[in-house]
């Protein structure tokens, strides 16, 4: 099926219809266009880990303005 004759097809869908098409190509669109893993894969790659390991898995929170604040901060005291 050729871009045209899709498109022919859609403007026939009723309003809804076409409303949820939209949003499933986008959906789809985002997906794919993502740089990150998805959850799934960052899931099962957690899977691999050791048990011991994923049990540590959220303890430690970074706030990363913190981490970037104290990052700069040491740099400036490091090259003053």
């Amino acid at each position: 099926m050729t871009l045209p004759e899709l498109q022919k097809q859609a403007l026939q869908l009723p309003i809804s219809d076409r409303w949820r098409l939209v949003q499933l190509l986008l959906a789809s669109i985002q997906q794919e266009t993502s740089i990150s893993p998805s959850s799934t894969e960052k899931e099962k790659s957690l899977m691999d880990l050791d048990p011991w390991t994923q049990s540590l898995i959220g303890v430690i929170t970074l706030d990363t303005a913190d981490t970037t604040e104290s990052y700069v901060d040491y740099l400036e005291e490091k090259y003053r």
